[in-house]
């Protein structure tokens, strides 16, 4: 099965419906699959579910999608960056599903392990808990969550095999993973893709089986927040 198409538009050709539910791997804008957002948004693709960490910045990332109005309802855990996304959200033109961090990142490699649901302390007490199954365990509360299963899950990646064999690069590894094992079937973008048997099997992050279709893109690798420190006074 070959899983290596040309460009973005070919590897996601015949995926995309109005009212889908995508997973999108990424932490900030670090890992981002912004090659395969931008053919999302070029192909007018409306009434999203996304369920991300965040939703990138205004002009970059997911924020494109928010732009647009393509997106009907985030399911994240930070949104701090984006002034159209709280825009969105105050008047009510977004529906919004809080999460806390560990937990978003725990529905998803649940939902692509198997689990339907599962339970957590995080949350006990706090609106997040509010209409959610609570059991006690060992004289400890814990909320029930739900697993995400996606219609599409969308990464980046750093190097792929063309059997999907992922690797993924530092802090880019963060949701990237779990948001691949969720999605029916996943589109992974990447800036290399080598030869079957180049990857070392102790050095795969996220194994093929999970990888549907590969794409290699060009990216910008934006710099979200740039912290510099002026030189040092003479002693």
């Amino acid at each position: 099965m070959n899983k290596v198409y040309p460009t973005a538009q070919d590897a996601l050709n015949g995926l995309l419906t109005d009212g889908m539910y995508i997973a999108a791997g990424g932490f900030g804008l670090c890992g981002i699959p912004e090659v395969l957002i931008e053919a999302i948004h070029a192909a007018d693709t409306r009434d999203l579910t996304v369920a991300s960490n965040n939703c990138g910045v205004d002009d970059f990332g997911l924020g494109i999608l928010l732009a647009s109005h393509q997106i009907k309802k985030m399911i994240s855990s930070y949104v701090g960056e984006n002034a159209e996304f709280m825009r969105q959200y105050l008047s009510g033109e977004l529906e919004l599903e809080f999460n806390p961090q560990g937990t978003l990142a725990e529905r998803m490699r649940a939902g692509g392990s198997g689990i339907p649901a599962f339970f957590t302390p995080t949350g006990v007490g706090t609106v997040i808990a509010d209409g959610k199954e609570t059991r006690s365990f060992e004289g400890r509360d814990f909320i029930m969550e739900r697993s995400i299963v996606a219609d599409l899950a969308i990464v980046k990646a750093h190097v792929a095999d063309e059997t999907g064999n992922l690797i993924f690069r530092k802090t880019a590894r963060n949701f990237n993973v779990p948001a691949a094992m969720c999605g029916r079937v996943c589109v992974a973008e990447v800036e290399e893709i080598v030869p079957p048997g180049e990857i070392d099997p102790d050095a795969v992050h996220l194994p093929g089986i999970y990888v549907h279709r590969l794409v290699v893109g060009e990216h910008e690798k934006r710099i979200e927040q740039r912290t510099t420190r002026g030189a040092r006074p003479n002693a």
